[in-house]
């Protein structure tokens, strides 16, 4: 069955764009053009997807894990290339 007319976009091709990662009509639209001209088919394209189908977003300060590095390790190994750049080239690092 076609969901968009205007680009001939039918369900199924919705339902593979779904399963592929797109969970919102704007990615379907993205993937598809489905949802870009008229924009009658959004509702059907919002029904097909269904409740829920993005997965939701942990809260901000709930994080899965702890993060790896610190913020000052990055800038530790940034000072040793500058330190190097400049001995090499003949300069005085600050």
């Amino acid at each position: 069955m076609y969901v968009c007319s205007c680009f001939g976009i039918t369900e199924k091709q919705v339902r593979e764009h779904a399963e592929a990662g797109a969970c919102t009509p704007r990615q379907i639209a993205s993937a598809s053009k489905a949802g870009t001209d008229c924009g009658s088919c959004v509702r059907s394209i919002q029904s097909i997807l269904g409740r829920g189908a993005c997965p939701r977003r942990e809260p901000l300060g709930t994080a899965a894990a702890e993060p790896t590095t610190t913020v000052a390790e990055p800038l530790v190994a940034q000072s040793a290339v500058v330190r190097a750049v400049a001995t090499s080239a003949g300069l005085e690092a600050a």
